[in-house]
């Protein structure tokens, strides 16, 4: 029988919910201005991703005239409808936000945005020689005729549209400037009584139009982006290899069609119409926006040097009390597993792991996947000294990590250099799984040492990510370490694992197998629960199942910080469920599952959402933590999760979401909660002399962030 596609919310629509709720940050009186800020870059920022990724790739089914439904019942083009109607009104708020609220309190604060018109005599020659210096000499204008071929518009640059008087048969001419790679975006200038006083690349711009078109009145200038799609994929049956076909992808996102376009407000209709019609764009897909176009930039304002009253109090990670810095790393993870939650614990012990295995001559062979990392990243040079030391050194790297194509080709070119052995994922998958395996020689035979983790292998945004690391030298995790790392370089069948979930593989049916089992359970009088932590649910048959759960008298708890395409509290299919959705200073990002299980409450970490491209087209795995201490204490994190009152969202069954409202009892903000425990774990441990520990200095990326 087909899904009631009333269950389900579109894909689509449940993102830009998403997007809603980490700009209520930014209009949030209570958070910190420059925090606010930077919540509103970051959800510009978002928004260009959503359409060069989800819009392009409906606009591309639209062209091609499918009309298949999805889960919700919506068609590509019904969705694009959709879509753009309440994008439109995002933007609104987004730029209301800006206009009349942060950019007078920003003025108020110190932080002044100066307009050509207001500038002062000083200030203007200041200006006129940054226009003489940096500008002039570089940017090159580029006519736009209409019989002509179109000149590249590159994707999410800053482009100024010139009209100039005085064409053919005495109408106008379109000329186009590229900015975006010009200079900085800011220009700071000189003033007596303003801590900071800055004008914007496009108004400086401005200004001096007239001196790239001598003899040719300008009509008007208006700045202006274009957003291309980026939902492009490797034909792996027609690439040579992986990498040369990566490459090409990367070159066919320069020239792909475009799928929005930015412009001012200010812009006549037609400069507006005359880019329009040249770029091949609809009027829904032209966004006109009355302030500074990409207001991403603005979120480099948001890291200024100074203005610490505007900013969060730093939370600078807390180093662990189970991990001695003393000691080797080998030598505490031979003793117990250990359990890390970042960024609230430092991930300086992860680091040390791979950096000690690099060095420690007794280790024979690592085995890693990579799939993001830092530009200069520890863990990337480790295992190059490793290759270089002749251990046997094996890196999986993703090539198709969206968006970071370029650095990942950078340096996995650099590690085949140095001696590693570099897999390219599996054809036809991307893989996403987070492992290492360290294999060393001790007294009593070979031992691996793993790591499971539900965020990438970066130190940088471990200090603002909200993800578990779990080191452990079980020998049954070791093995399947091994197991999936065969099935990984070598595209053999997995043997039989111990009690990992590997997708594509067996992680759908394991899910359901548990779903089932508590339905089981509850059918025959038993207790049942499942606690769930991810950040996107949207597999129809995953949804499916936990409204059979449901029905079955099973309590679910699910804390989904994006998507949620399931309606929570319908009467006769979800009222047992409950679905919150934290928004904070730090990005929530692991994943954690635990079901009751008659009291064993088995409990599973790893970086798989609940989608079809998580369980059907990647690699990835779902670690059980078996062991009491760091199973009770995932127990703990996600009960302080569910108590959030501050910062968390509820949704509705009629698909809106909420401000959770507090219960009678106290007031719970989690990531603050969980900090101080981290704080206070550390203090104990200290005080107790049980380890020597040293604090963590704060550093960039401290203050946190939500994307």
């Amino acid at each position: 029988m087909a899904p009631d596609r009333s269950h389900f919310i579109n894909r689509e629509l449940s993102w830009l919910d998403f997007n809603d709720r980490v700009l209520a940050e930014a209009r949030d009186p209570g958070t910190p201005l420059l925090e606010r800020l930077r919540f509103l870059s970051i959800t510009a920022s978002n928004l260009d991703e959503f359409f060069m990724v989800r819009v392009g790739g409906l606009q591309l089914q639209r062209r091609e005239g499918k009309r298949k439904k999805d889960p919700s019942g919506l068609t590509p083009a019904g969705q694009l409808k959709a879509i753009l109607k309440r994008v439109r009104s995002m933007v609104e708020t987004q730029y209301a936000c800006y206009r009349e609220d942060l950019e007078p309190a920003l003025a108020r604060a110190g932080i002044r945005r100066a307009r050509p018109e207001e500038v002062e005599s000083e200030p203007r020659r200041f200006l006129r020689s940054a226009f003489e210096e940096q500008l002039f000499p570089l940017i090159t204008p580029m006519s736009i005729e209409a019989e002509g071929p179109m000149p590249l518009i590159h994707n999410l640059e800053l482009h100024m549209a010139v009209l100039l008087s005085g064409g053919e048969d005495g109408g106008t001419e379109l000329a186009v400037m590229p900015l975006g790679r010009a200079t900085h975006r800011f220009f700071s200038l000189p003033s007596r009584d303003e801590l900071y006083h800055y004008m914007t690349l496009e108004d400086v711009v401005r200004m001096h139009a007239a001196e790239w078109f001598p003899g040719r009145p300008v009509q008007e200038a208006a700045a202006f982006r274009v957003t291309r799609n980026a939902d492009l994929a490797v034909q792996e049956d027609e690439a040579p290899d992986l990498l040369s076909g990566m490459e090409e992808v990367l070159e066919a996102r320069k020239q792909s069609g475009p799928v929005r376009l930015e412009i001012e407000g200010a812009a006549s209709h037609e400069l507006r119409s005359r880019l329009q019609d040249r770029l091949g764009l609809k009027r829904p897909e032209v966004f006109p926006v009355h302030g500074p176009l990409n207001l991403n930039d603005f979120g480099a304002l948001a890291d200024m040097e100074g203005f610490d009253e505007h900013k969060f109090e730093p939370w600078p990670p807390q180093p662990s009390p189970e991990v001695d810095p003393g000691r080797p790393m080998f030598d505490q993870i031979s003793e117990r597993s250990l359990l890390l939650y970042h960024p609230y614990e430092s991930f300086d012990p992860v680091v040390r792991f791979i950096e000690e295995a690099a060095a420690d001559p007794d280790v024979l062979a690592i085995k890693q996947v990579l799939y993001r990392t830092s530009r200069n990243s520890p863990v990337v040079e480790a295992l190059k000294r490793a290759a270089e030391s002749n251990k046997y050194v094996t890196a999986v790297v993703e090539l198709r990590a969206r968006f970071d194509e370029a650095r990942n080709i950078e340096w996995a070119r650099q590690l085949e250099q140095s001696g590693v052995q570099v897999i390219y994922g599996v054809r036809g998958l991307k893989t996403h799984a987070k492992v290492c395996i360290v294999m060393r020689r001790e007294p009593d035979g070979i031992v691996r040492y793993v790591h499971y983790g539900t965020g990438n292998f970066n130190e940088v945004t471990a200090r603002v990510y909200g993800d578990l690391s779990y080191m452990t030298s079980d020998p049954n995790l070791g093995a399947d370490a091994s197991s999936f790392f065969n099935a990984v370089c070598g595209y053999s069948q997995p043997r039989h694992f111990n009690g990992l979930l590997m997708a594509p593989i067996h992680m759908r049916d394991g899910l359901v197998a548990l779903i089932e089992q508590e339905i089981e359970r509850s059918r025959q009088g038993q207790k049942a629960a499942i606690d769930a932590k991810m950040n996107s649910l949207v597999d129809p048959g995953m949804i499916g199942k936990l409204y059979e759960a449901s029905k079955a008298g099973v309590r679910i708890r699910l804390n989904v910080r994006g998507i949620c395409c399931l309606r929570p509290g319908v009467k006769g299919l979800s009222e047992n469920i409950t679905v919150l959705s934290i928004i904070d200073r730090f990005l929530e990002h692991a994943r954690v599952f635990r079901f009751r299980h008659g009291g064993e409450h088995l409990t599973y970490i790893g970086s798989a959402d609940w989608m079809p491209r998580n369980l059907d087209r990647r690699v990835e795995v779902l670690v059980p933590v078996d062991d009491a201490p760091s199973r009770k204490r995932l127990r703990k994190i996600l009960d302080v999760h569910f108590s959030d009152s501050e910062k968390s969202w509820t949704l509705g069954p009629d698909g809106n979401w909420s401000r959770t409202k507090a219960a009678k009892r106290k007031k719970v903000r989690s990531q603050a909660e969980l900090h101080r425990r981290a704080c206070e774990a550390f203090r104990t441990a200290r005080q107790a002399n049980r380890t020597v520990l040293q604090p963590h200095l704060p550093q960039e990326g401290d203050r946190g962030m939500n994307r």
